[in-house]
């Protein structure tokens, strides 16, 4: 008989896996069950399709589910939420508009993704209080704006010009949160002409991304009139039916809408009803090869944990590559091949405004510590094209190793947008899953040329001074 394999969740991770299972197997009958109407979208293009550069949803769909049921022969059930699992049984249970459907399993997989979270504060259900978790989010943020442009004559801010000196801008608006959809957010409301409040609980924004980072990136906010309120935890949203203002700090600022940009946490409900183990990180816990705590069930994407290379710990850390990859891996194992997906370095990248800024590994001294390092930092300023050739930029490259064993931890860069600071971070992620020591990375054969940087690019200036310590 035909095996069946069954995805709950229609994403990255799940399309992934149900792609390249019924690729690698033609006769594998691959059934997906997916709660909303959208599968394989790109969550990340959000934040610029609520600013208008991506002007429809579907430019943020890879592949629709009319394709994925006719060229791919996959049985592609959307409008289905998966409710309950019997492991024993090896069955799901969907509800649908049109009822209750019990569906059998060979091989399950759970890619249920990770849910927006909410600041455990006052007024977070009011009227104009959004998250930016969905496509249906991102809809109705876009109408939001749409309506905003509307109501007030509206004039695009210049740069550098703040929005409360126009005599046609749109209305004050809150972000609470200083991380990636926190900022993009930022930047893709200023651009709509809202005078932007941004609260963050902590002290720096991307904290993730180190001192020098976060703290580039925090000024050129401030250049385009964002305002920052750092180590500024929000107490509560307040208003009569609608948000008005936002508390933080003993100040009240006066707010006509709020988004939410505080995290995400893992959606693991249906793995715990089904006994599934959870791990340290209150992801799922899975071993190489995704199979989570009970046989022929796996887990993949942003509901579940992975191997951090730099540790060798399991970690959370919800990107779209790593769902991308593990659910590929996934489909692989599942077709006869198994396949683990590799470990993750926690590489980031984000746009603010005119700056570019990305991360992997361990920065932070503290989690370096606690994993057994002996960590040393080094930060530097380098140009990023000969000096010789017009329009040299900046960029700014934190590194982080080992003291007694020099091996590459983490790094950070940060230049001005186009300067090349998220694709100078491949050659240290490079060195991060190769356990490479800092005087490995710094005899990297980088490529030169002078419209692209200087004979010793800015990551291998970084890696030479920081040797240079080391020794």
């Amino acid at each position: 008989m035909t095996d069946t394999f069954v995805v709950v969740g229609g994403d990255a991770a799940g399309m992934s896996a149900a792609s390249k299972a019924k690729r690698d197997d033609p006769e594998l009958e691959v059934v997906v069950f997916e709660k909303g109407e959208w599968v394989s979208y790109g969550a990340c293009g959000l934040p610029y399709y609520v600013k208008g550069e991506i002007q429809s949803l579907e430019d943020l769909v890879s592949v629709t589910p009319e394709e994925f049921r006719e060229e791919r022969d996959i049985d592609l059930r959307t409008g289905h939420e998966v409710v309950g699992i019997d492991p024993d049984e090896k069955t799901v249970t969907a509800e649908s508009e049109d009822g209750t459907v019990e569906q059998s399993y060979d091989s399950l997989l759970l890619a249920t993704g990770a849910a927006a979270t909410e600041p455990p504060v006052d007024g977070t259900d009011l009227e104009g209080v959004y998250t930016l978790g969905s496509m249906s989010d991102g809809k109705e943020l876009r109408e939001y704006v749409a309506r905003a442009r509307e109501e007030e004559t509206f004039q695009q801010p210049d740069r550098g010009i703040a929005c409360q000196y126009l005599e046609d801008c749109t209305g004050p608006v809150a972000v609470v949160g200083g991380g990636y959809v926190g900022i993009e957010m930022a930047e893709a409301l200023a651009a709509n002409g809202f005078e932007v409040h941004l609260f963050q609980r902590g002290e720096r924004l991307l904290p993730t991304f180190g001192e020098a980072t976060s703290e580039a990136v925090a000024d050129h906010l401030r250049e385009q009139d964002v305002r920052l309120y750092l180590g500024s935890e929000v107490e509560g949203l307040e208003g009569d039916g609608a948000v008005e203002a936002v508390v933080a700090a003993d100040e009240r600022i006066g707010v006509e809408m709020a988004l939410l940009g505080t995290g995400v946490r893992p959606r693991t409900e249906l793995a715990e009803e089904a006994g599934i183990e959870l791990g340290e990180t209150g992801a799922i816990a899975t071993d190489p090869y995704r199979e989570t705590s009970v046989d022929d069930v796996y887990a993949a994407g942003d509901c579940a944990e992975a191997i951090h290379t730099v540790t060798g710990e399991p970690a959370y850390v919800p990107l779209a590559l790593t769902a991308n990859r593990h659910g590929r891996a996934v489909g692989q194992t599942v077709a006869g091949q198994p396949t683990t997906g590799g470990a993750i370095a926690g590489t980031a990248a984000i746009k603010a405004f005119d700056v570019e800024a990305a991360r992997a590994g361990i920065l932070d001294h503290e989690e370096a510590r606690e994993a057994g390092f002996d960590p040393v930092s080094e930060t530097i300023d380098a140009n990023s094209r000969a000096g010789y050739y017009p329009e040299d930029g900046t960029v700014t490259v934190t590194l982080t190793a080992d003291r007694d064993t020099g091996r590459v931890l983490g790094a950070s860069l940060v230049s001005e947008y186009g300067e090349g600071a998220v694709h100078r971070s491949h050659a240290a992620v490079a060195a991060l899953h190769e356990g490479a020591a800092v005087e490995d990375l710094e005899n990297y054969d980088l490529a030169y040329a002078p419209p692209f940087n200087t004979t010793w690019d800015p990551i291998l200036v970084a890696a030479k001074v920081l040797s240079g310590q080391l020794r």
